[in-house]
């Protein structure tokens, strides 16, 4: 769960403790009287739906009976647990770790399940409330979900540092202190999504930056139209930018994209549309909302995809770099193609432009074997 070229810890859910039944004849007496009055439970769903309303309201001792053959009850608490756990992704990564125990005989049993959790009752209430006043904020009548996500990700990218402490997991410690590590971006991201109407999912799995160990990280992945989407706000948020500075690098992407520094082993549903594509035909259509669709496409540096765009010699990266300089620019973003040596002997060319403090960084253009080449100046 760690920001591009940082490590963090990652979130692990606790032991599990399981004690076995004990000698009937010790407690039976104690097992009448307990389950008397108590609602009995007799399948994992039941189970599950108790487990479920008492973790949301973040109960840490939660105590039932269970009536019905105990031979299995092991399993089935911990498949209760699990279900209860995964029907909320929130919920999920916001426990911090459980235990449980059981006493009885082999037709009823006491089971009591006891919760840690990383962000209490009243700290998700303050996450709700202030969701709904950041949705207020920066969703305008008239915004179409692309907007909407487009939004989202440039709030949590301005608005969160990452937490080098490596101790704020959760999306409340994200918004009242201001800094977070992966699991507190994706949740908070995951919160924003969701109360703007956008169906997301949390992704766990591993990132790499160049040159490092891979380390444990999250993000989001996010269904528009139809579609699924990678979306990864910790690693958008650029580590050494300048203040106000938003990546999109890790906006919308492929499966094939995210592959690249990014893997995960757990199902989750396939992202192979890619997203500029979905704005270039949304675009193709007209209509009044093309012109919101041309201006994600700005903002998202879509024109590189445009093959006329591509910098294939020194000349012409000099001659965009002198347009730069001429509208007051010190950076530029382009598409080159070429390897990493060609690339290093144009940018020497740039010198004799009177440039100081040259500085740059590329990565794989997609799958196209170009080169996305990112330089700034002085």
């Amino acid at each position: 769960m760690g920001k591009r070229k940082r490590s963090l810890l990652k979130a692990v859910l606790g032991s599990m403790l399981v004690f076995g039944a004990l000698p009937p004849v010790l407690y039976w007496g104690w097992d009448q009287a307990y389950a008397a009055d108590a609602v009995k439970l007799r399948s994992v769903s039941e189970m599950a739906q108790k487990l479920t309303a008492a973790m949301g309201n973040r109960r840490e001792t939660i105590d039932f009976v269970y009536e019905g053959k105990t031979a299995g009850l092991k399993a089935q608490v911990q498949s209760a647990i699990d279900k209860a756990m995964g029907s909320d992704p929130y919920l999920y990564y916001t426990v911090d770790n459980y235990a449980y125990s059981y006493r009885g005989n082999s037709r009823s049993a006491n089971v009591t399940v006891k919760v840690k959790y990383r962000e209490t009752q009243q700290q998700t209430a303050y996450v709700n409330q202030r969701v709904k006043q950041i949705l207020q904020q920066i969703i305008t009548p008239g915004m179409n979900n692309h907007q909407k996500i487009k939004a989202i990700h440039d709030w949590v990218v301005l608005h969160l540092e990452y937490d080098n402490t490596y101790r704020k997991y959760t999306a409340y410690e994200g918004l009242s202190s201001g800094s977070a590590v992966c699991q507190g971006y994706s949740l908070l991201t995951y919160k924003l999504l969701l109360g703007a109407g956008i169906p997301n999912k949390i992704v766990e799995g591993t990132a790499r930056a160049e040159g490092k160990a891979a380390q444990t990280h999250a993000w989001n992945l996010v269904q528009l139209e139809g579609a699924w989407y990678h979306l990864d706000t910790t690693w958008d948020d650029p580590v050494n930018g300048a203040e106000g500075e938003i990546s999109t690098a890790y906006y919308m992407r492929t499966d094939a994209q995210m592959r690249r520094d990014h893997s995960w082993s757990k199902p989750y549903p396939a992202a192979g549309t890619l997203y500029a594509k979905t704005l270039a035909d949304l675009v193709s259509r007209g209509g009044a909302g093309a012109a919101a669709y041309q201006q994600l496409q700005t903002e998202l540096d879509y024109r590189l995809y445009e093959e006329e765009q591509v910098v294939t010699s020194a000349a012409g990266l000099k001659q965009l770099v002198q347009q730069s300089m001429s509208a007051g620019e010190q950076s530029l973003l382009f598409r080159y193609r070429g390897g990493e040596s060609t690339l290093k002997s144009a940018l020497q060319e740039l010198y004799s432009l009177g440039l100081e403090q040259l500085s740059y960084s590329s990565s794989p253009f997609d799958n196209t074997g170009d080169l996305k080449v990112y330089i700034t100046w002085q």
